[in-house]
């Protein structure tokens, strides 16, 4: 089975990459209700396994593939709590790019539990070197980011 055929990686849609997941007592606080830095975690996922159907693997970037080694940092986190999730509960994180622009790209992202929006987020990464200073993200990969569905 290829990669991006895995479960994990989910599927893009119309709406955007979706990436299924399922909460367990670790995610909870001791009411069973998923703890606030958990939906980070989930958000992480989200974008990650978003990047990766794209065909845009961490060890490629990290390995030189674009002339020196590359990654994506948060520089900004913004999340709206809407709604609970508990324990048990199969939620789905849905990924989208909102603008791509010089060394950022602006996603939205929201968990979803069927219909039920739960959590709301705008996530901001910028592609930096290894000195940790921003790089333009190269015109292949904002190609890949801007032909992505949704």
């Amino acid at each position: 089975m290829s990669e991006a055929n895995l479960p994990s990686s989910g599927r893009h849609t119309p709406e955007g990459h979706v990436l299924p997941v399922r909460i367990y007592f670790e995610d909870t606080d001791f009411s069973g209700v998923v703890y606030h830095a958990s939906y980070v975690r989930f958000l992480e996922r989200g974008r990650t396994e978003y990047v990766r159907l794209l065909g845009v693997h961490h060890a490629a970037l990290d390995a030189g593939e674009t002339g020196e080694s590359l990654a994506f940092a948060v520089h900004r986190l913004e999340i709206e709590f809407r709604r609970p999730a508990r324990i048990d509960d199969v939620v789905e994180v849905v990924t989208r790019p909102k603008e791509i622009r010089g060394a950022r790209i602006i996603l939205s992202q929201q968990v979803m539990r069927g219909t039920e929006r739960l959590v709301d987020a705008t996530v901001t990464v910028v592609l930096v070197n290894r000195a940790g200073r921003p790089c333009r993200i190269p015109d292949a990969l904002a190609e890949r980011f801007a032909a992505a569905p949704g």
